[in-house]
């Protein structure tokens, strides 16, 4: 349970740390958020699609070029119906040929988030990597605490 009673914060002031998206404004905030990192993304998404990745590809990119990890969790595109299955392919082919690495759950993973920097906490309904028409809502939270508390439940540092 997160606790929000913490001695360091006042519970108001920790609630304050975090913030409501649509799909109409996330990906502005979302954006500025990824271009800000300095050493580690972490996205969970079970879908990928061309189309999203036409915008956000070249911005994972250049931060692999500045030494930033990248780490992808995504759905086994075998999984997918075919057209799905060979956009997701072909996005993975590229994301590991550009030193972001991926991996495969194969599952049925349906989690939506992303931790970037061990620090700020995305989640929600809007699949990141594939997202286009749906109404959706993703909520941030800048704090360490809830970052880590995420990272160490799903437990990433049995991966990266």
């Amino acid at each position: 349970m997160f606790n929000f009673f913490n001695k360091n914060k006042p519970p108001v002031e920790r609630l304050m740390t975090s913030q409501l998206y649509d799909e109409k404004t996330f990906y502005k905030k979302f954006i500025s958020d990824l271009e800000n990192c300095q050493k580690e993304v972490i996205i969970e998404s079970p879908f990928i699609t061309s189309s999203r990745m036409k915008v956000l590809f070249p911005i994972l990119a250049s931060l692999v070029v500045k030494g930033v990890k990248i780490y992808i969790v995504t759905r086994n595109p075998i999984k997918h119906d075919a057209k799905y299955a060979l956009e997701a392919e072909l996005e993975i082919q590229r994301f590991e040929n550009s030193g972001i690495q991926v991996l495969l759950c194969d599952d049925n993973h349906h989690r939506k988030l992303a931790i970037l920097d061990r620090q700020v906490l995305w989640e929600g309904s809007l699949n990141i990597l594939s997202q286009i028409k749906s109404s959706e809502i993703m909520k941030r939270t800048d704090s360490k605490e809830a970052a880590m508390q995420m990272f160490t439940f799903l437990r990433f540092d049995r991966f990266l």
